[in-house]
């Protein structure tokens, strides 16, 4: 294995932001899907590391020339207080940025377009936060660029990720994949997590840390 696990500094995030797009259609590039390129890491990336740097690792090649990310983990261990945070200092400003509604020649997919919807729905909401919120409270993104997959760096980031949640005392940590992404479900499935909720698009699965 020729990858380096380390955790993320300011320099790595247009890195972060062009993995999250090439990743961002089920596993496959999202490029062709949005007019705007930063949209997707703007919701599934930056707020994590500006919201809690600690939880947030990437992990480069060792090879001349390509020592820069080829893939991140990134988590928030309390999604409640994420998604209070969201919703407080960082979705405002991107509502404004991306105000509803859009206008429809800046939107290239029904993708993107549910991606700005989703810009404007409350995450506040604790009385309906699932059942099982309290013993999964954690929740995490992965994305590995081709170069880096298969060779072990998607389970050294999640083990590096393990451990930084059990020092802080969380109890569990899940994610959300969808039901076409069948590689990251076999992937999610080896390391020990299960099913804790289906959902029109996939699943939520969990695993206690």
């Amino acid at each position: 294995m020729t990858d380096l696990i380390r955790p993320a500094c300011g320099p790595d995030l247009p890195y972060l932001y062009e993995i999250c797009l090439k990743t961002g259609d089920a596993g496959k590039d999202a490029s062709g899907l949005f007019y705007d390129p930063l949209l997707l890491g703007q919701y599934y990336v930056a707020p994590y590391f500006f919201h809690d740097p600690g939880l947030c690792f990437v992990a480069e090649d060792d090879h001349p020339g390509k020592k820069v990310p080829q893939g991140y983990i990134v988590a928030a261990a309390d999604t409640l207080a994420f998604n209070r945070w969201m919703e407080t200092l960082w979705l405002p400003p991107l509502r404004r940025r991306y105000p509803k509604p859009y206008p429809k020649q800046y939107i290239r997919s029904s993708f993107e377009e549910q991606l700005l919807a989703l810009l404007h729905r409350s995450l506040d909401a604790p009385e309906s936060a699932p059942p099982w919120i309290s013993s999964y409270p954690a929740h995490l993104h992965i994305d590995l660029l081709p170069l880096l997959q298969g060779q072990g760096a998607g389970k050294g980031l999640m083990r590096t990720l393990l451990e930084a949640l059990a020092r802080r005392g969380c109890p569990g940590v899940h994610l959300g994949v969808s039901a076409a992404n069948t590689r990251a479900i076999g992937f999610y499935r080896k390391l020990g997590f299960s099913t804790l909720q289906e959902q029109p698009w996939g699943f939520t699965l969990g695993l206690s840390v």
